[in-house]
């Protein structure tokens, strides 16, 4: 099975092409998840087994398809044809409840996470992360975090 990569672009076999956001586990069942953005019309994000994500397309129910698999990988880059969208992984930090689930959407982006991005999530959290190498900032954002997370109380949320 070819595992989609993040940051890269496929098209899907009825048309239109798509960015992987993030790679994700389902937190009940341990599902992993294919989270991708369209690069048309809204750029809106949707999930997707990665079972499904990688099969092929059935040539019976789908006789004129004219990919093999349902998702193919695009050489070229097409960009976004709306201008001013937000990055999802960020709309997907801001939308997250609390500092838990903020943390799980720092830790699928574990192996594409930007310097913007992390400027980004630490002003979105009020936090000060320091100047440094990737990696090194990633933690600290991290660790920030889930001090946070262990110290939330949500009895005002409701």
């Amino acid at each position: 099975m070819n595992r989609p990569e993040v940051g890269k672009h496929y098209r899907h076999f009825k048309g239109g092409n798509y960015e992987i956001v993030a790679i994700a586990t389902h937190t009940e069942t341990g599902q992993t998840l294919v989270i991708y953005k369209a690069l048309y019309g809204e750029a809106k994000v949707y999930a997707r087994p990665l079972e499904m994500f990688v099969e092929r397309v059935d040539p019976v129910k789908y006789p004129d398809a004219t990919q093999e698999y349902r998702f193919e990988r695009v050489d070229e880059e097409p960009q976004i044809e709306t201008e001013g969208q937000i990055d999802p992984r960020l709309l997907m930090f801001l939308d997250a409840r609390g500092y838990r689930e903020k943390l799980e959407v720092l830790e699928g982006m574990r192996d594409n996470i930007t310097d913007s991005l992390i400027d980004a999530f630490a002003v979105a959290s009020d936090l000060e992360i320091k100047a440094g190498r990737v990696e090194d900032r990633f933690d600290q954002l991290r660790s920030c975090l889930m001090t946070r997370a262990r110290f939330e109380c949500d009895r005002l949320r409701r």
